[in-house]
């Protein structure tokens, strides 16, 4: 017997509808929604992995005081008389909240209320900061509210659909699913990538910019300046709606072609092209995410592209508009309740006595933050200077994903008092919390998250709560009471605390707002616990919720008409001779943030097992750098050590590097910590995809690779990156130095006891050593060592770990590091959904698949989230090309 729950996922925001199957003996299995509007039953490997990272291991079940354990009353009293003897002595500014996406909106909304309401300071800020607030402060200035004015549909219905700083096929892959497929359905729909790599996105794109680092304003900039020559604006619109075209045109009139050119990196030819494209079609939508956000521009970025949008009335029409695609689950829904500290509740304006005033007396409040607070850099520089002295991190790891990654761990280390709330126990983070709170994780939270096109689902429980594990709404408003506010924080349930949001939307709102779900206020559990997914807004006694915004004017500024902004094209942020290259950081298709999640699924480690740096083959030639060495990056802020992939996909000169690896994978490939804290003037949002580094061959003595069926402990290497393998975990090394006692090393670092032999060999002449260690027939443990990266077949060596070794032919084929001929070896994951190796794929090419949907039928990869199918069909091209050779 089982039983299922409808729920939401809890990656990015495309925010897909998930069906969780829990049978009576504990285990959870997850499939699509196929009734959820966002992915009509698809999921990304991600999402179909989110079952494979339920356990236990490692998780947060009691709070904590200095490292001991201690009940919740112990701690969270403390945690209340810090904050409050901190407002006591210097005021209500030195203290902070640094919140997070993954946060429901229940809980955000608590967290906002807490802070800006009672505690009376603006100083909660979020990492959404860090993703998408460029996008919210481009819409305000150009509609007067964070209002998205599409829906997913309108990819589907769009002729033209350009994806500018967004790798749609790896960070929104169920969107990439729905736009793949509405492409094959109509192969006449055209779509533009622009981006310095050739992702897996451009695969489908009928037409690939590979612009240069910030080229994006000198782009649209030249878009809308020929839209005005060539007569394809629509004049109608302008007048009725708009303000600011003629300024918004002359600014954008300033380079000619040749200098565009320059700007952007791209061809006179490539730029007339798009030109055209977009003169020509009129149902365009255009996608952007981080790569137009994560700038110092970015805020003129994002008002670049809706002034082409607003200039063509080629907005909130079916098929048409500009669309922020959201990086985590709940950003829309923090944004809802002001989880920004430059924000309100119900998307109204802290800048706005009006606004502040009603929010007060909605409240209650003594007294409503009456000036922004300190968005996420420049609150973490306060925490390095003393002026905030407690600080509540929750749900989020910045030690890792910020800026300047040191400076900033190095200031939370300093802090007076950190309390971290958190589901995990160890994180680059929570190593230095004076308090550590436990937090309920996916499939035990309840409450609501909000996706990319403004649509509200329900996350619903299905696992009970571990340990003494509990929401973080009610740790902060347990720690509000504590702290004198007790009659504001008497929820007792999600829903209530819901029904209040929906309320405070609606409250004197009278169509001045975007943000309105009243038709929710006086929702109960029951009805709570069956909500629907719904778009806003709702409402109360609306009819249907509309789709669109904006189609015919209705903005919010004052006047009602949008905002064409006029914007100019930003000074180069480009190398130099000291710092050669252009670091460019992002994601990568399996895993999510800094892993605390997806680095328990052995799956989703198996496509990229370690932290790496795309370089073009010249760049690389050029620092003397193979395919496969480590590599030393720098900058003036830190450095890092990664593997090399060469690829001619990156741009020259430029480098690109994952987000998500951190001290708990890898010995130094935190990569933020490279770069500066260099903001968006208006958002605040950091510059993470533009900085100058160098790179250089980082020179090992020896190398290694391992598996083990135990984590390994105390990793005694200059670089190791760790990863989980079924049956246990892998392991890649290198060594400054060889090391007089491997046996030693081995028993020390794998937990070999004493009475257990390794049999193995060692080459003396070549450097190589290869040791394996046996209980019975079962491996415990294996290393390979060499002077130069260890070539093994490593899949194969990871599966040994759930193999009989009964006899020593077996044993020997382990420390050979290959299969024998009659065992086939899948080779590196490509198709993390079905544990598909390229090996495989390969093989079936030879066999007459000369399809990416002949090796779907044959493997069934590729079949499932899509996400691999640019990976095959480069594979298939590969092996079809050396075989004409």
């Amino acid at each position: 017997m089982a039983h299922e729950v409808k729920t939401t996922c809890p990656y990015c925001g495309v925010g897909c509808g998930v069906i969780a199957r829990v049978r009576d003996d504990g285990a959870v299995s997850v499939k699509g929604d196929p009734e959820h509007p966002a992915n009509f039953g698809r999921l990304c490997s991600k999402g179909s992995a989110l079952a494979e990272t339920l356990d236990l291991d490692g998780r947060l079940l009691h709070a904590e005081i200095g490292g001991r354990r201690a009940g919740w009353s112990e701690a969270l009293d403390l945690v209340a008389e810090r904050f409050s003897r901190s407002i006591a002595e210097h005021g209500p500014d030195s203290v902070a909240f640094y919140v997070s996406g993954q946060l429901l909106t229940e809980d955000y909304y608590i967290a906002n209320k807490l802070m800006k309401g009672f505690i009376g300071s603006a100083n909660i800020d979020t990492n959404s900061r860090l993703c998408m607030s460029s996008s919210v402060a481009g819409h305000r200035r150009a509609f007067g509210s964070d209002t998205v004015p599409g829906a997913y549909e309108d990819l589907e219905l769009a002729e033209l659909v350009v994806l500018t700083g967004s790798n749609l096929a790896w960070c929104h892959p169920v969107l990439y699913q729905r736009l793949s497929a509405a492409k094959a359905n109509r192969p006449e729909m055209k779509i533009v990538a622009i981006d310095p790599r050739r992702t897996m996105t451009a695969d489908i794109a009928d037409m690939h910019l590979a612009i240069a680092p910030d080229g994006d304003v000198a782009l649209f900039n030249g878009l809308l300046a020929h839209l005005a020559a060539s007569g394809a604006v629509d004049r109608n619109y302008i007048s009725n709606y708009t303000s600011g075209f003629d300024e918004a045109v002359a600014a954008a009139s300033r380079f000619e072609l040749p200098a565009l050119s320059k700007a952007t990196g791209l061809t006179v030819a490539q730029l007339r092209a798009f030109f055209r494209l977009f003169e020509a079609t009129e149902k365009v939508v255009t996608c952007y995410s981080q790569g137009v956000n994560q700038s110092a521009a970015g805020t003129d970025k994002v008002n670049a592209i809706i002034n082409c949008h607003l200039a063509t009335g080629r907005i909130g029409r079916p098929g048409m508009g500009p669309f922020s695609l959201t990086g985590q689950p709940n950003a829309m829904g923090g944004r809802e309740v002001g989880g920004l500290a430059n924000m309100l509740a119900a998307h109204m304006d802290i800048e706005k006595s009006l606004h502040r005033d009603q929010v007060r007396r909605f409240w209650s409040a003594p007294a409503v933050a009456s000036k922004p607070g300190l968005k996420a850099v420049d609150m973490f520089r306060a925490v390095a200077d003393g002026r905030i002295k407690a600080l509540w991190i929750m749900a989020t790891n910045p030690v890792v994903s910020m800026p300047d990654a040191d400076a900033v761990e190095a200031a939370i280390k300093a802090c007076p008092f950190v309390v971290v709330s958190d589901i995990v126990r160890e994180t680059d983070t929570a190593r230095h919390a004076h308090v550590l709170l436990p937090s309920l994780g996916w499939g035990e939270k309840d409450g609501t998250v909000t996706n990319s096109e403004r649509r509200i689902s329900r996350q619903r429980p299905f696992l009970a709560a571990p340990g003494e594990a509990r929401p973080d709404w009610w740790q902060l408003a347990e720690v509000g009471r504590r702290m004198g506010f007790a009659a504001a924080f008497t929820h007792g349930s999600p829903a209530e605390i819901f029904a209040e949001h929906a309320a405070l939307s609606g409250f004197e709102n009278e169509g001045r707002r975007d943000f309105n779900i009243s038709a929710h206020a006086e929702i109960d559990g029951p009805a709570y616990d069956g909500l629907r997914p719904f778009q806003w807004p709702q409402p109360q006694g609306s009819a249907p919720q509309r789709k669109r915004f904006f189609a015919e004017g209705a903005f919010y500024h004052p006047d009602g008409r949008a905002r064409l902004v006029a914007v100019e094209v930003p000074r180069p942020r480009s190398a130099n001779d000291a710092f050669p290259f252009t670091l460019n950081t992002g994601r990568v298709r399996d895993h999510w943030h800094t892993m605390t999640r997806t680095g328990k699924s052995a799956r989703l480690s198996g496509h990229l097992a370690e932290p790496f740096v795309e370089i073009h083959p010249r760049d690389a030639q050029g620092a003397g750098i193979s395919d496969a060495d480590l590599v030393t990056l720098e900058s003036p802020n830190g450095a890092a050590i990664v593997r090399a992939l060469v690829t001619d996909r990156q741009a020259e000169g430029n480098l690109f590097v994952p987000m998500h690896w951190n001290d708990q994978f890898a010995s130094k490939a935190r990569i933020d910590a490279l770069v500066a804290p260099v903001t968006d003037p208006v958002s605040g949002q950091p510059a993470s995809k533009n900085m100058p580094v160098r790179a250089s061959r980082f020179a090992a003595a020896a190398y290694g690779f391992a598996v083990s069926a135990r984590k390994p402990q105390e990793l005694d290497a200059a670089y190791w990156a760790l990863a989980r393998a079924e049956g246990g975990w892998r392991v890649e090394l290198a060594f400054a130095e060889t090391n007089a006692d491997w046996l030693d090393w081995c028993r020390k670092t794998f937990a070999i006891a004493a009475g257990i032999e390794p049999i193995g060999y060692t080459d003396r002449t070549s450097g190589e050593l290869r040791l394996a260690f046996f209980e019975g027939d079962r491996l415990l443990a294996t290393l390979f060592l060499s002077s130069r990266p260890v070539a093994v077949a490593r899949s194969w060596a990871v599966s040994q770990l759930g193999a009989s070794h009964h006899n020593l032919a077996k044993r020997f084929a382990v420390t050979a590091g290959r299969p024998g001929a009659n065992t086939p070896d899948p080779g590196a994951t490509v198709c993390s959904c079905f544990s598909v190796g390229v090996n495989q794929i390969t093989a079936a090419v030879r066999d007459g698949c000369h399809s990416v949907e002949a090796v779907g039928e044959r493997l069934s990869a590729g079949t499932n989230c899509g996400s691999c199918r640019a990976e095959i069909k480069g594979i298939i091209n590969g092996c079809l090309t050396l075989a004409a050779e």
